[in-house]
């Protein structure tokens, strides 16, 4: 059974430092949903997810935060096959489309998008003691 919290949890932090890429879906303005490959991390100072790259504000998912900010991440990682486990966070949540950021790497551009989770889904987390 999933667990479900409003917020991010140590938990959840821990895990997603160890994971390097998520998928985030965005709308677009007609309501189609769309669904990219990202890396990201987690800004402790705000309790946010911040998603940035190269050229960020050319990329759709980026433009699609203007008519419509609602988003999910997904990141999640298959620990073991046999027996089958798999670890999992889902965050839920309205996004902002930052620019004049401060690149947080190399070849990163000045465009962030920030996630301020609302609704957290994960599971596995805690199997095995971790």
């Amino acid at each position: 059974m999933p667990d479900v919290d409003d917020r991010l949890t140590d938990a959840h932090v821990a895990y997603l430092a160890t994971q390097m890429l998520g998928r985030l879906a965005t709308v677009d303005r007609d309501g189609r949903p769309q669904n990219n490959p990202v890396g990201f991390r987690y800004n402790a100072q705000l309790g946010t997810i911040d998603i940035d790259g190269l050229d960020m504000c050319r990329s759709r998912k980026f433009r699609n935060l203007a008519t419509n900010p609602n988003v999910a991440l997904v990141v999640d990682d298959i620990v073991t096959v046999r027996p089958w486990r798999v670890r999992c966070v889902e965050i839920r949540g309205t996004a902002e489309a930052l620019v004049d950021q401060p690149p947080s790497r190399h070849g990163a551009s000045g465009e962030v998008i920030r996630i301020h989770p609302t609704r957290v889904i994960s599971f596995g987390l805690d199997v095995g003691g971790e």
